[in-house]
């Protein structure tokens, strides 16, 4: 039956001129490698936690050279690729995440740009910068058919022609992306001997003299859906729930067994790529994700970037700071990276010294706040969280200008009802209902 399905999935993916001949092989070898069972779980009993050997604390590793001269011949080895990610519709956005102004007229890759102008400016060093678009099927990366889940059949070649019958396979698609588009070989022209690979919404992914290959950082309750690094078969490996047995994910989401997770920023030999992509090695754990678009059941089989670590030579992982890892996922971390929590200097966001508590404010905002436009029209301007614990909002509320939050906040509009927070207010440690 498998062979069957492939044969004629094969057929169909032949007669599809919106790709080239490098994304049907690519496409036809995930498919091939899903029917044969590759993608199920892992097996649980092999699993263990990594060692210091094999992630690395952070606090450990050599301090960055106090010669300029160093530091500048070392980063001009080094290119910088940042994810734009997905297009952030969850975000009601329609275009990358990375457009999205985070304060001060600034979007995410004014921030990047900013950032990497000010280390070159200071080192006189030449970082070579690019961006890859998952999610517009843009620049580099692949763009797969989507697959009708009950023919598998590729929907374009059944009509559906338009952009919503096709997926990025990925952000593992990156390192076979870079030898086909070419840019591999001309970084290796120019001398660029690693690349730092990040996504565009994570502010804290900054370049970082002290870190060589791979980050990981502490789990906090915020991240349990986020892959981890463990140690399998005597090998350093990216753990995803979507490998985890369903009877072992509240083990995987605990943060006792699992304190560190995934942050997607890598650090790679462009060498190693280059010579692994060319040895078709890279077999990273495939992620079926099904979908539904337009009432049609449709399958993606997806690879992530991290994965990749397991085929890499005395790969390691670091343990960072929580400061580097600070994603925008979704409008309640828009309001993290907008309130006085952090501020912005030279392009790079750091954490307020006022905030005592360690930990971030944990934020929940009702449906009403989902998208980026409407989430922004609700507020005059966003409230002060410095001493913020917990926020919860729901239904309609609007918020004026400078209101301070602290400790533990709930908000509720009740049904039919708009609740206007009046310019301020100082609410703390309470239940807001309605207006006084």
């Amino acid at each position: 039956m498998a062979d069957e399905k492939l044969s004629k999935l094969r057929e169909a993916v032949a007669g599809l001129s919106q790709i080239s001949d490098n994304e049907k092989s690519g496409f036809i070898s995930l498919v091939t490698r899903y029917l044969s069972g590759e993608e199920e779980h892992v097996e649980w009993a092999k699993i263990h936690t990594p060692t210091d050997e094999v992630v690395v604390p952070y606090d450990t590793l050599e301090a960055p050279p106090e010669d300029l001269e160093e530091t500048k011949k070392l980063l001009n080895k080094l290119a910088v690729l940042k994810l734009n990610g997905g297009l952030g519709t969850t975000m009601g956005c329609t275009g990358p995440k990375s457009v999205i102004e985070v304060r001060n007229g600034f979007t995410f890759l004014d921030l990047i740009v900013i950032q990497i102008e000010i280390v070159e400016k200071y080192t006189k060093s030449n970082i070579e910068v690019h961006t890859f678009n998952q999610a517009c099927l843009l620049n580099f990366l692949s763009q797969y058919p989507r697959v009708v889940a009950d023919e598998f059949l590729p929907w374009p070649s059944k009509g559906k022609t338009c952009k919503d019958g096709w997926y990025p396979p990925g952000h593992g698609d990156i390192f076979p992306s870079l030898m086909n588009s070419g840019k591999l070989d001309l970084l290796l022209s120019q001398g660029k001997e690693y690349v730092f690979i990040a996504n565009s919404d994570n502010l804290g992914a900054i370049v970082d003299m002290s870190i060589l290959i791979y980050i990981v950082t502490p789990k906090t309750l915020a991240d349990v859906k986020g892959g981890t690094l463990i140690s399998y078969e005597d090998k350093v490996q990216l753990l995803e729930i979507a490998q985890v047995p369903d009877a072992h994910v509240n083990e995987f989401k605990s943060i006792e067994k699992f304190k560190i997770f995934n942050t997607n920023n890598l650090w790679v030999n462009l060498k190693a790529i280059k010579r692994l992509v060319e040895a078709d090695a890279l077999k990273m754990e495939i992620i079926p994700n099904p979908k539904e678009v337009d009432g049609v059941k449709v399958l993606q089989l997806e690879t992530a970037a991290g994965a990749a670590i397991r085929f890499f030579d005395h790969a390691i992982g670091i343990n960072v700071p929580r400061s580097r890892f600070l994603p925008v996922k979704a409008t309640s971390d828009l309001q993290l990276v907008q309130s006085d929590l952090y501020t912005l200097v030279d392009g790079f966001v750091t954490r307020n010294p006022a905030r005592t508590n360690p930990s971030n404010p944990s934020i929940e905002l009702g449906p009403e706040f989902k998208k980026v436009g409407c989430f922004l029209g609700r507020f005059k301007s966003i409230p002060s969280i410095v001493e913020l614990d917990t926020l919860k909002v729901s239904g309609d509320v609007w918020f004026g200008s400078s209101i301070t939050l602290k400790g533990k906040v709930t908000i509720t509009a009740q049904p039919g009802v708009k609740l206007e927070i009046p310019d301020g207010a100082v609410i703390e440690n309470k239940k807001y209902t309605q207006l006084n």
